[in-house]
């Protein structure tokens, strides 16, 4: 399934001052990663894989090294450049969700084309359709408080796919659901994986990353291995 690169990491560092002491969250990382690849970063909590999927997502770019996204480098772009290419070419799914309160599912899932211009009518049916293809047909103007947490997984995961991204980054995707749950949304994952989606899913949970083809292990900020677990056919990922 692999293809085109989408990201490209040349010797990324991210170092922060806390007084006296230089903190090393990402010390010298190298990464290539192709599309149609579902890729787990595994390690211990403070290890640097959470800095590393926000580097990887353009949310935190005050780094040493390089970091291209679909072969654009992000060095010397303007913020608005930066959220442009950001919008138009990754996904997010976080842990704790991070849907607007006050807002329904259809209208959750809309946000991210408003920041590409998508006209209303355009919003509204592509959103319909993406929670339609969740299973939240029935939920779309339900607020998140009327939700359960797998639902409101669900439309975080609509969402992520508003503006048909290269890449979708998630964050310890089912950390804040139970085991069934979190079996249902990483069969999600699959199904939309099938389809040729990216995927890029950051966890501490070893059970979840050896069910992915390649796992990228982060210890100290480094990489201390990159390679191919034994599922080679998709149909293996979820057991």
């Amino acid at each position: 399934m692999e293809g085109k690169t989408i990201v490209q990491m040349d010797d990324v560092k991210r170092f922060y001052k806390m007084g006296e002491e230089t903190i090393k969250a990402l010390n010298g990382i190298n990464i290539i990663i192709e599309e149609g690849e579902l890729i787990a970063i595994f390690g211990p909590s403070g290890s640097g894989k959470s800095t590393l999927m926000h580097i990887i997502g353009l949310l935190d770019t005050h780094i040493q090294g390089r970091i291209k996204i679909n072969n654009i480098d992000s060095k010397d772009l303007s913020k608005r450049e930066i959220t442009h290419l950001r919008s138009n070419n990754i996904g997010f799914i976080f842990q704790s969700f991070f849907l607007t309160p006050n807002l329904t599912a259809l209208e959750n899932v809309e946000l991210p084309m408003m920041l590409v211009d998508e006209n209303e009518a355009f919003r509204k049916k592509r959103a319909e359709e993406l929670l339609r293809m969740v299973g939240l047909e029935k939920r779309m103007n339900h607020l998140p408080k009327q939700l359960s947490g797998g639902q409101r997984q669900r439309v975080a995961i609509a969402r992520a796919l508003a503006n048909n991204p290269k890449l979708i980054l998630a964050d310890e995707p089912t950390g804040n659901l139970d085991s069934k749950t979190g079996k249902e949304i990483i069969r999600l994952f699959k199904e939309l994986w099938k389809k040729g989606t990216t995927f890029v899913i950051v966890t501490h949970d070893p059970k979840l990353a050896r069910q992915a083809p390649r796992v990228i292990k982060i210890l100290d900020g480094k990489v201390i291995s990159d390679g191919k677990y034994k599922h080679k056919n998709i149909d293996e990922f979820v057991g």
